[in-house]
């Protein structure tokens, strides 16, 4: 057995001169992707043979549920992920095989080996079997055949990794790289801003619209018209009766109960963390606000001025009402021993030092029915509401069945909300019930007089009805003149922006001073901190932009180039050298983040170039026509 984890020195350096040798070759061919699989019943159709083996249908549909299931993959990208799966199975499998016929070997010890350093290592061969079905969607077999397959992928990863070396000056180039910086002026040019000031004139708007009315098509719209519920409407039209109120205060008196309570505002010194000499000082401070307050002092001023409670400080120290049980018993037992409008003496407790005034106080009582009574009128509306929605719109859905051309007479028989929408297309708003992608669904499924089921919309229940449709067509200048404005703002201020950057440009090449390149064009210059190529620039972004401007020399002009809402025009104007004494420290790091880069750059080379090898000589077949018929159906699901 080639056992890639013992001496093997001589063996290592052929595989690796042949796996080299593939490496290179790939730079010359290029190997065209495969596509995806949709989510069908298919069964053990085959997607790819790679020697003996193959990838299945099923294979591609079970990674798909799992990523789908572990939240690692919303839905909605499941259509452009399905062809990176069928890849990445043909790719996995094509390495295996590739690594058996180059003389590695997976014995069933190994297999055995790496199996027990799994979550699930020890359980019984039914529940064993059980888990890897839950989990992995497949027989023992496969799933072991799967972890076999990557166990030789790994052998081949090693291989690689064993030839990457980093040199001492490709480590301090990269710390240079990383910690070099730099400072630039530069002068930034804003379509946005150039828009804002652009006026077209309607001639200028029908010209534009008449050159570029091939880009403008009206999709298929359709005529809607709606009956709706609304659930704070309804619930006001619903009459509570005062024997309903009586009646459910008497029966619920005890959720009317209210513990004895006060209206509490206090001034806090904070002890915290203070020192004996500190608290000392703070307690006198507190004496003499005490004594303050109660010779006459403003307490709501006192409070804003001296309390360091946070939360209530900036409310002149008020505190709302307050029950028993919610503060900390100092402070409980002085706060409910006050009379109204009585101000307290210095209160300890463990927050620090506290003066206290009751502003008002309330005994423990059962609250009066006409205290409650909005608030179980409330109550018993919102009980009934959902039930009366559902009639209401059970009934509208009844009579709009019998007469769809009816809809905005049912709607103010049952007092419900009516709303006709002309011209819905896919995507956009269905008026009052907004752009919900199932209300969506079923409105592109009527037919011309067809009523739909009952949909919600938030709190909102509906019935539609379609008029009718308009097919698509070439659009008129009317129905699309906020596009054809948008369009051509945005088109002047481009090309504007383009000619004062390009002036600004050349001008600083020829050696003008950038203010007077500013003031040329109408810009404002702006100079920078030093920057690193991972930092930001202030108003312009990130400095990703200008990296390969770390290495010319001072003065170096720039631009025009993008660089997020802006186009910039500038100049270099410093370099700082990175501090070498941070490199020792560094360079461990740096040197396995730069191997790990050469080890993924070389295992996709020799990815693509074992792929074309085995397609070439036909130990990879693909079927593409299973692929792109799976692909089409998933992609119409």
């Amino acid at each position: 057995m080639f056992d890639l984890f013992r001496s093997r020195a001589k063996a290592t350096k052929i595989l690796l001169g042949v796996l080299l040798g593939l490496v290179a070759l790939s730079m010359l061919v290029y190997l065209i992707p495969g596509a995806g699989m949709p989510v069908t019943d298919s069964g053990d159709q085959v997607i790819a043979d790679i020697g003996k083996s193959q990838v299945t249908v099923a294979q591609v549909q079970q990674q798909l549920k799992n990523a789908l299931q572990n939240r690692q993959l919303p839905p909605a990208f499941a259509s452009t992920y399905v062809p990176q799966l069928v890849d990445q199975a043909i790719a996995e499998r094509a390495l295996a095989y590739e690594a058996q016929q180059l003389g590695f070997r997976i014995s069933d010890r190994d297999l055995a080996n790496t199996l027990r350093s799994f979550s699930f290592a020890g359980l019984p061969a039914d529940q064993y079997a059980q888990y890897v079905a839950q989990q992995y969607g497949v027989a023992v077999p496969d799933f072991e055949e799967n972890v076999r397959a990557l166990k030789y992928e790994d052998s081949l990863t090693m291989l690689v990794s064993e030839g990457i070396i980093i040199t001492p000056a490709e480590a301090e180039a990269e710390y240079h790289r990383r910690n070099d910086k730099m400072k630039v002026d530069y002068i930034g040019f804003s379509s946005a801003k150039v828009a804002a000031d652009i006026k077209p004139t309607p001639e200028q708007l029908n010209a534009y619209f008449a050159k570029n009315k091939g880009f403008y098509n009206v999709p298929e719209s359709r005529h809607l018209q709606l009956i709706v519920a609304d659930q704070p409407k309804v619930a006001q039209s619903i009459q509570i009766s005062d024997a309903q109120v009586q009646q459910y205060y008497n029966a619920h008196k005890d959720e009317f109960r209210t513990a004895e309570r006060v209206h509490a505002r206090h001034i806090l010194l904070s002890t915290a963390n203070k020192s004996k000499e500190e608290v000392a000082k703070i307690q006198a401070q507190a004496e003499a606000l005490d004594k303050q307050l109660k010779a006459g002092g403003d307490f709501a001023e006192l409070a804003k001025k001296n309390s360091q409670d946070p939360g209530s400080a900036a409310k002149g120290g008020d505190l709302g009402w307050v029950s028993r049980g919610q503060m900390v018993k100092p402070f409980e037992d002085a706060t409910f021993s006050l009379k109204p409008n009585e101000i307290s003496n210095v209160v300890t407790t463990e927050y620090g030092f506290h003066i206290i005034q009751v502003l008002e106080k309330q005994p423990a009582h059962v609250q009066s029915l006409e205290e409650v009574k909005p608030s179980i009128e409330a109550g018993l509306r919102n009980q009934s509401v959902n039930d009366r929605m559902q009639d209401l719109i059970d009934k509208a859905h009844a009579e709009l069945v019998k007469a769809p051309q009816n809809a905005q007479q049912i709607a103010t028989q049952l007092n419900l909300d009516f709303a006709d929408v002309p011209a819905y297309t896919p995507g956009a708003a269905i008026g009052p019930l907004g752009a919900d992608p199932q209300v969506g669904a079923t409105a592109q499924a009527l037919k011309p007089g067809e009523v739909s089921d009952v949909v919600q919309a938030g709190n909102k229940l509906a019935v539609m009805a379609l008029v009718g449709t308009r097919p698509p067509h070439p659009a008129e200048f009317a129905e699309v003149e906020p596009q054809i404005r948008q369009a051509y703002v945005q088109g002047e201020a481009n090309r504007i922006v383009a000619e004062k950057a390009a002036k600004a440009a050349e001008m600083l090449k020829s050696g003008t001073d950038i203010n007077a390149v500013a003031k040329a064009v109408g810009g404002e210059v702006k100079s920078s901190d030093y920057f690193t190529t991972a930092g930001a620039i202030e108003g312009m972004g990130s400095a990703s932009v200008l990296a390969d401007y770390f290495s010319k020399p001072d003065g170096t002009v720039f631009g025009p180039l993008p660089a997020g809402a802006l186009t910039v025009v500038g100049k270099v104007t410093g370099h700082q050298q990175a501090d070498m004494s941070k490199f020792a420290q560094d360079r461990d790091t740096i040197i396995e983040q730069l191997k790990g880069a050469k080890k993924a750059d070389r295992l996709a080379l020799l990815q693509d170039s074992i792929l074309t090898d085995l397609i070439q000589r036909g130990k990879v077949k693909k079927h593409q026509a299973v692929i792109d018929r799976l692909v089409a159906q998933y992609r119409s699901s």
